[in-house]
């Protein structure tokens, strides 16, 4: 049973790989022989979309789950394994998707806010979210 489950989207990452995308069309549409390149840079829209468009975190009493786009990167983390959470923000400079930071792993598709957890191990993993005060709440409230 699910204590809490939440999808942010990426607008950021979808917005830029858009962007790029575009920018990158509109270079080579204009020269016949970089023509064959718009079926990749449009394949490459659609992949990194699917792959890092949304975050999705999802808690029950045994797992934390998280995942990016369809699927394809994941993460489960036993509940057990969960020492302290609590809310923090992160630098702009921590960019967005996933990241190394002074703090440990990020992963992350918009916005500044996260939730930093400390695993049994002493490691710490950080994830984005727009909703860390019930992504906290849901980690505390029904401790493993």
């Amino acid at each position: 049973m699910s204590v809490y489950r939440h999808t942010q989207i990426g607008w950021v990452v979808l917005g830029s790989t858009l962007c790029a995308t575009v920018i990158g069309l509109g270079t080579v549409w204009w020269r016949p022989e970089t023509r064959p390149l718009v079926p990749m840079l449009t394949l490459l829209l659609v992949v990194t979309s699917a792959l890092f468009g949304t975050l999705t975190i999802r808690v029950d009493d045994d797992w934390l789950e998280c995942r990016f786009g369809v699927g394809l990167i994941r993460r489960r983390i036993r509940r057990a394994d969960i020492g302290e959470v609590q809310s923090v923000r992160n630098p702009w400079w921590y960019g967005w998707g996933i990241r190394l930071t002074p703090h440990g792993w990020l992963w992350n598709v918009s916005g500044l806010s996260a939730v930093e957890l400390t695993l049994a191990n002493g490691k710490k993993f950080r994830l984005g979210t727009n909703e860390p005060d019930e992504l906290e709440k849901a980690l505390r409230k029904h401790p493993p």
